[in-house]
């Protein structure tokens, strides 16, 4: 079940309540009885890692390099380092 905050108008109390998404919301404060009202708060939704756009499902290019202009081996300069993606990405 989700946790819903909720502020009182009166006191500016941050009040949490453990709610199935049918449940009604939350209308008084139990500490002086003003009104509350629902707030957004930071949800726990985290992305991490590489993504799926380095896992294959970009635009058809190889994974190594996100676009071909960012790939060292498309370089046309022969003074230019080694390219990170091993020049093996094919860009």
């Amino acid at each position: 079940m989700p946790i819903y905050e909720y502020e009182c108008q009166s006191c500016q109390k941050i009040t949490e309540a453990r709610q199935s998404i049918s449940d009604a919301p939350l209308s008084t404060c139990d500490s002086c009885g003003g009104a509350l009202s629902k707030i957004i708060s930071q949800s726990s939704f985290q992305l991490k890692g590489g993504g799926w756009y380095a896992d294959g499902y970009s635009n058809g290019k190889s994974k190594g390099c996100a676009a071909a202009g960012d790939c060292p081996a498309a370089s046309s300069t022969p003074a230019s380092p080694a390219p990170a993606c091993g020049a093996a990405c094919g860009c």
